[in-house]
Formats: structure tokens, C-alpha cells, sequence
């Protein structure tokens, strides 16, 4: 059973209002959507995103009018909106990673845990597996997203014992990327498997979770009306680094030349406003959800004024 982390937190920083607009990009389970809708009036609505058709088969049930569910990346937001009439939104939450269901779930290969078929995929529908990736890709490219996603020390000696196994077989199940990674990494941190960095980094490689935060965190403040708040949580430090960079430089006046004769009243507005500081899970949330133990939460509000467009 997936828990949202951070549900009442994330839920009133984004200030709902009983008739606004709001965008779910990672509906999961639906927790923080049945918290938004709890506090909307009849004429509110709320838009939620998944790429995982598991999640979109469990939200059908819901059947919620002001509700609406997406079987999409959040990337493919500001597409989704035009479709949908929707010019402007009063906040968008996005909680990153991979829920619950995804990791327990033996047959979509999340988790070394259990022995299955390599597989990784958030939307199981399209796009290639970690096994498809793993037998055709080479050393090099293999070093290269073990070290950018994963920091992964020993990339390069795990990416050669994977090129090694391929002559015997190739690497279709977690069991067996496990194993080589065991045997391949030397030393550790205590309390952490061998192949944590190395699934992390194939997991993050083969969704384009990066990628796909970097294209959406432009059309969120695009999108968001003047007063509108920004919500993301994020489980990780490459995650988490680009929601601080992108919020800070958002609400930060442009970097000119020094001396250019430019008073500060021309400069252009920001567009975000930072909200707090950074929030994380009190002790007990953490006691009773340890995957909640490395979350962090960033909230921006939309500055007032005319809304600029992205190029």
C-alpha cells in the first residue's frame, strides 16, 4: 500500500481554493488527489498525471466529476491543458520517484529484493527495459549512466562484469544484475546493498526521470496563475538539486554585467517567490513510512503580474 509522503504538508502549502485548478503530476495511488479534493468546492477541479497504467487503473474508481486522470508523463502537461481548455492552473504538486506499488510490485523489476525480469519501467507500455538496455548498450554507455545517475564509484568495473555476463547469457532479472554488481563493487556503505546506486541510475536512465523533471518545472510556472504555488517533493539529491536550482534561479532578479547602466526598477520581475525553507518528514512520519526518510519538499509561489511565455 503506497503512503503519500508528506500528505497534509504538501497539500496546504499548496493554499487550495475551494474553486481553483489544480494538476496531480504523479498520481500513484491517488493520496495527495483525495486530499486536494477534500478541500475543493463542487466547482474545483483537479487534473492528475501518471505514466503508470497500474495507477491509472486504480484511480478509475474514483469517480469523482471534478476529477480528471491522465495516462501521461507530467512532461506532456502544458499539451494536456490546451487539450483540456485550460489556459491557467492555481498549483501543481509533484511528488518524484517511484511509489510503493512500483518497488513491491515483483514484476516490474524495481527492486533487488526479489528475483524477476529486469524490466523498470514506470509506464509498462512502451519504451525500452533495463535488460534491452543492459544487452545492447556498450561499456561505455553502460559507465556513463551508472556514474551521472547513480554516482556510482565503480561504475566502470560493474559496467565490464555486465559485459562479461552478456557472453554467458546476458542480464535478464534483478537477481542477476545484482549479483554482478555485488561482485563488481569492492567496498560499500554500511547498511547499503551493493547494487542500490547501480538500480537507482538504471532506473532513473531508462523512465528519463531527470529529463522529464527538467522539461516540466518550466511549464509549471508557465502554467501557474499569479499567486499560484509550485510543490515538489523529491527522494533524492540529483532530484532534489534541480528543484532548488530552478526555484532559486526563478526567483532570483537576472545575472547582468557589472556596471551595466540598468536601474533595478527595469530589471524584469522574477517569476517565482520563494515559499519557506526546504520541509522534511517529522520523526514520526518516518517511524511509520521509513521510505519517507529522504524527502524533501520545495515550495514557490507565482509573482503577480502578466505571465511571461517559455520559449
Amino acid at each position: 500500500m503506497h503512503v503519500a509522503v508528506l500528505l497534509h504538508e504538501a497539500v496546504d502549502a499548496l493554499a487550495v481554493k475551494g474553486d481553483g485548478i489544480y494538476v496531480d503530476g504523479t498520481f500513484g495511488r491517488g493520496g495527495h488527489s483525495r486530499e486536494v479534493l477534500a478541500r475543493l468546492e463542487a466547482a474545483g477541479r483537479l487534473i492528475a498525471f501518471d505514466r503508470d497504467p497500474a495507477a491509472i487503473a486504480a484511480g478509475r474508481s474514483n469517480d469523482d466529476p471534478r476529477l480528471t486522470l491522465v495516462h501521461a508523463p507530467f512532461s506532456e502537461l502544458s499539451a494536456v491543458l490546451d487539450q483540456l481548455g485550460i489556459d491557467g492552473v492555481d498549483g501543481v504538486l509533484l511528488d518524484l520517484g517511484v511509489s510503493s506499488p512500483q518497488f513491491d510490485d515483483v514484476g516490474r523489476g524495481m527492486s533487488f529484493r526479489f528475483d524477476a525480469p529486469l524490466d523498470m519501467r514506470m509506464d509498462t507500455s512502451r519504451g525500452q527495459t533495463a535488460a534491452s538496455f543492459l544487452a545492447e548498450a556498450s561499456v561505455g554507455q553502460i559507465t556513463e549512466v551508472l556514474k551521472k545517475y547513480g554516482e556510482e564509484r565503480f561504475a566502470y568495473s560493474i559496467a565490464k562484469a555486465v559485459a562479461v555476463a552478456r557472453t554467458g547469457g546476458g542480464v535478464a532479472t534483478t537477481g542477476q544484475l545484482a549479483e554482478i554488481v555485488e561482485k563488481a563493487v569492492r567496498t560499500r556503505e554500511p547498511g547499503q546493498h551493493p547494487a542500490t546506486r547501480s538500480f537507482q541510475a538504471l532506473r532513473i536512465f531508462i523512465n528519463q526521470e531527470l529529463e522529464e523533471l527538467n522539461r516540466v518545472l518550466p511549464v509549471c510556472v508557465e502554467r501557474l496563475r499569479p499567486g499560484g504555488r509550485l510543490v515538489v517533493i523529491s527522494f533524492h539529491s540529483l532530484e532534489d538539486r534541480i528543484v532548488k536550482r530552478f526555484m532559486r534561479d526563478e526567483a532570483s532578479p537576472p545575472r547582468l554585467p557589472p556596471r551595466l547602466p540598468v536601474k533595478a526598477a527595469d530589471l524584469p520581475r522574477p517569476r517565482l517567490t520563494l515559499v519557506g525553507r526546504a520541509r522534511r518528514p517529522c520523526v514520526d512520519e518516518v517511524a511509520n513510512n521509513p521510505r519517507a526518510r529522504s524527502a524533501v519538499m520545495r515550495v514557490a509561489e507565482r509573482c503577480n503580474g502578466r505571465r511571461e511565455k517559455t520559449a
